[in-house]
């Protein structure tokens, strides 16, 4: 008997490319379709509740919300008072983000096309001819477009949040419900209480993807917290309009978060919840229903009042080279919409164009940071695919979806098998653009760097963490400020744009060492290393080294309640008594202006108080400041 499986990815992720996890199951299963007798759906739903909100009649009954939210807003203030304006345009909009009408862009860059709003303040405050020809020059009509675009979509989701539903923001639905949520109380009351809008539209959408399915199992892939509501409260509306059909959960939230998973009334929604890679396991599963002796691997099912992990150790997950090609067929790839909200070139990446995801090794070949989940299997589990039967995925990829564009999305990419996969492309003749995540050590040399961006490389990211040597060898990091800065400038001299992830808050970290860290960037920056950076507040996670075993960090972790639901962050006290939450919006705030070129020559110390004036208690920092030149020889 043939059973019919729908994969949905469900509310909200990025807005510009399929989020990549039911493509790679349904290439997997597609290997055994024909043995297991198995029909293979996928759909987004997180795409279509944003062009649904999005769109004319949509709108339409958002400003009546509006017209009634209290307290009022700026941003609900504005459009509800140029509401007409709003439904005019916003299908025009979308299907120039879509890349459906470039000629659009002359009328959108004459300023006067677009309802503007607060999102729009920031560009008066500077002098909006002058930031706008700054960032694109005479020529750059389309990106400009595109900005003021994507502005206006900020205008409206602002609205949406604070006058139609606080849970929905454009990359994430009900976040705070599920992050690190020891107890399931809040999401089930959420879930159980009156739909708002955006619920009502979610609910439609999973009504017609049942009509059109008609589907024997629902696989939902929750990657983020931001998944999380969405995901339950599609699966809410599955049980009630068709009650036969089993609900299977996965994805990275479920990895981390729910591995001490108790209460049983998550099972009022779902049937069955999967951990670490879903390849076996939704396999598993399937020959499970057909025959209930058949074994599981890695699930969660409700025994009466109990929740039971049900595994079986003869059953072994699927070696990367046997996953099978990523397949992106049923997913409207047309319906993808760009942002382009940052200037930063290299931000832009994450929300602008569409990037068919690849993976060229399954966990880190590293392993070793001590911040890092790596008791975990998408961590501990290294198993590289050759760069042959890489090479003949992308080729497949671009056939099916048009696109040549693709981002690797590895913990961490390895050198070697960046170095075969580069060889293959070029010999091949295989032409795309790709960027990925890296580790700066040693092996990236000038040599590599020029070799990765002949064969299609445009940018890298990878971790700088705290800048700051005694910190980066206590997280057991591998690498040194000098040997970022040389691999770094490797890159930008092969033309390859430099993203550095950036961390403050490590256990024992003073703020003497966070003002030198912020130097050592400024120098970074100011040397042409780095194109773009991010600072993350530092948070421990109970599946790294340092959540298992703290007091060797110097830190001590606070008492938790009692985990039921999920379990991912752990609150800590750091004998140092650094008010790090003091340091973060200074820090974040020259990161921007880094990444614009400005600021460079500044006092760092002035990045922390009003004007040009540091903050008192700031102190000066004791970085040389040709410590970076002098690192790369200059």
């Amino acid at each position: 008997m043939t059973t019919r499986i729908l994969l949905l990815t469900p509310p909200m992720t990025q807005l510009n490319t399929p989020y990549p996890a039911t493509a790679y199951l349904k290439g997997f299963l597609a290997q055994h379709a024909a043995s297991a007798d198995l029909v293979v759906a996928q759909a987004d739903p997180a795409i279509e509740l944003f062009c649904a909100l999005f769109s004319r009649a949509g709108l339409q009954q958002v400003i009546a919300a509006l017209a009634v939210a209290s307290p009022s807003t700026p941003a609900i203030r504005h459009v509800v008072s140029q509401g007409p304006a709003f439904v005019a345009t916003i299908d025009a909009v979308v299907r120039f983000l879509q890349g459906h009408d470039p000629g659009l862009a002359l009328r959108i860059v004459g300023r006067t096309f677009l309802p503007e709003g607060p999102r729009f303040a920031a560009l008066e405050a500077d002098d909006d001819d002058d930031v706008l020809a700054w960032a694109f020059g005479a020529l750059g009509l389309a990106d400009r477009a595109k900005h003021l675009a994507s502005l206006y979509v900020d205008d409206l989701a602002d609205a949406i949040r604070e006058g139609v539903d606080p849970r929905f923001e454009l990359s994430r639905y009900g976040e705070r419900l599920a992050s690190s949520a020891a107890s399931f109380d809040g999401l089930r009351d959420a879930l159980e209480g009156p739909p708002t809008l955006v619920d009502a539209l979610l609910e439609g959408i999973t009504e017609a993807l049942l009509d059109t399915h008609r589907p024997d199992v629902v696989g939902l892939t929750v990657p983020f917290p931001g998944n999380v509501y969405g995901g339950l409260r599609m699966a809410r509306t599955i049980r009630r309009i068709s009650p036969t059909t089993r609900i299977v959960m996965g994805g990275g939230y479920v990895n981390t978060e729910l591995r001490e998973l108790s209460d049983p009334r998550v099972f009022d929604y779902v049937d069955f919840i999967t951990l670490d890679d879903g390849e076996r396991p939704l396999l598993a599963l399937l020959e499970h229903l057909r025959d209930p002796a058949a074994p599981l691997l890695r699930t969660f099912v409700r025994q009466g009042d109990r929740v039971v992990l049900r595994t079986d150790p003869a059953l072994h997950d699927v070696p990367l080279r046997d996953a099978g090609t990523p397949d992106y067929d049923g997913l409207p790839l047309p319906r993808y919409l760009s942002l382009l909200e940052m200037l930063n070139p290299m931000h832009r990446l994450w929300s602008d164009g569409r990037w068919n995801k690849l993976t060229i090794a399954h966990g880190c070949y590293w392993k070793k940071c001590s911040f890092c989940d790596v008791t975990l299997d998408y961590i501990a589990r290294y198993d590289p695919a050759s760069a042959d039967v890489l090479v003949d995925r992308i080729e497949a990829i671009v056939r099916q979806t048009g696109q040549t564009g693709f981002h690797f999305v590895d913990e961490a990419a390895p050198p070697a098998g960046l170095r075969a996969l580069a060889t293959q492309l070029l010999e091949r003749e295989v032409v795309i653009s790709w960027w990925g995540n890296i580790r700066f050590e040693k092996s990236f040399t000038p040599e590599l760097a020029g070799l990765l961006a002949r064969s299609g490389c445009v940018a890298v990211s990878g971790g700088l963490e705290v800048a700051s040597d005694r910190l980066l060898e206590t997280m057991n990091k591998g690498v040194s400020v000098a040997q970022v800065a040389r691999v770094a400038h490797a890159f930008t001299e092969a033309g390859v744009m430099v993203h550095a992830y950036l961390m403050y808050g490590f256990p024992t970290e003073t703020a003497q060492e966070t003002i030198d860290a912020l130097e050592r960037v400024r120098q970074l920056f100011e040397a042409g290393c780095l194109q773009s950076a991010f600072w993350h507040r530092f948070a421990a996670t109970v599946h790294s080294p340092i959540g298992q075993a703290p007091g060797h960090y110097g830190i001590r972790l606070r008492a938790a309640p009692k985990v039921t639901f999920a379990r991912n962050e752990v609150a800590f006290d750091d004998p140092t008594g650094t008010d790090h939450d003091a340091l973060g919006e200074g820090l974040r705030k020259a990161i921007y202006n880094y990444m614009h070129g400005l600021g460079l020559d500044a006092d760092v110390r002035t990045w922390f108080g009003p004007g040009r004036r540091a903050r008192r208690g700031v102190p000066p920092t004791t970085v040389p400041r040709d410590l970076i030149a002098r690192a790369l020889g200059r």
